[in-house]
């Protein structure tokens, strides 16, 4: 598989949605993954990420132009124990609380499917690491309509194990602007990450379309500790 520049595919991509990237820093010691979300209305941009306990959750920068929250309000992020949980929808909470009651990462998603948001039938987008006695591993999952047909719901999980330092598997709801939306193709995109979490989550956000972009989680986890650092970018402060 062909490695692309994360900074030059994002700054091609003048609307790729919302974004996974989960991998290993380039010095091998920490887990890495960054969320980020985008809009094209008023009310998909009208959006700010705030820490909640471990993870994040998004939130109304101006909630008297708050429209409709349904698919735009939820928690991008959770932890669970050693996992962390990251996803585009309220599919975080489905996972966080199937797997508490004994279900798989997998199991939990095939519970649910695309988002219904006719006629985009936006891809829900997930991913889940897992750190434990300094080993990591980490899983990512697409649930997407059938090439635009909302009667059947194509489910897609990619395991990677022991990942290596530097690598990292990119995923993101649109392979660009249109109407409707054209939903991402094949497997997760291989990329490289930065060593430093500042340079990382600098190169993410200046990369990303400077009209449609919105929010920007980056967290850093120390694989042998469990210790982590966060970086979160908005738009709208």
């Amino acid at each position: 598989m062909n490695t692309i520049d994360i900074s030059a595919a994002l700054k091609a991509n003048p609307y790729p949605g919302r974004g996974i990237l989960i991998g290993r820093s380039k010095d091998g010691s920490k887990a890495v993954c960054a969320y980020f979300i985008m809009g094209r209305s008023e009310n998909s941009r009208n959006r700010i990420f705030v820490e909640d306990g471990q993870g994040i959750r998004t939130e109304a920068f101006d909630p008297a132009k708050l429209e409709d929250p349904s698919l735009i309000i939820y928690s991008p992020v959770r932890v669970r124990k050693d996992d962390t949980i990251v996803t585009n929808g309220d599919q975080t909470d489905t996972v966080y609380e199937l797997m508490e009651k004994g279900q798989t990462f997998t199991e939990a998603l095939s519970t649910r499917e695309f988002e219904p948001d006719a006629p985009n039938y936006t891809p829900r987008i997930s991913g889940i690491m897992h750190i434990a006695n300094g080993e990591y591993s980490f899983e990512m999952s697409i649930l997407k309509s059938c090439e635009g047909n909302h009667d059947c719901c194509n489910r897609y999980t990619y395991s990677y194990d022991k990942p290596r330092p530097g690598d990292g598997r990119f995923i993101h709801t649109y392979m660009g602007d249109g109407n409707p939306l054209p939903s991402f193709e094949g497997e997760p995109e291989k990329t490289m990450i930065d060593e430093d979490i500042d340079e990382f989550t600098n190169t993410l956000w200046t990369s990303l379309n400077e009209d449609n972009k919105v929010s920007l989680f980056v967290r850093y986890i120390d694989i042998a500790s469990g210790e982590y650092e966060t970086r979160i970018m908005n738009k709208n402060h």
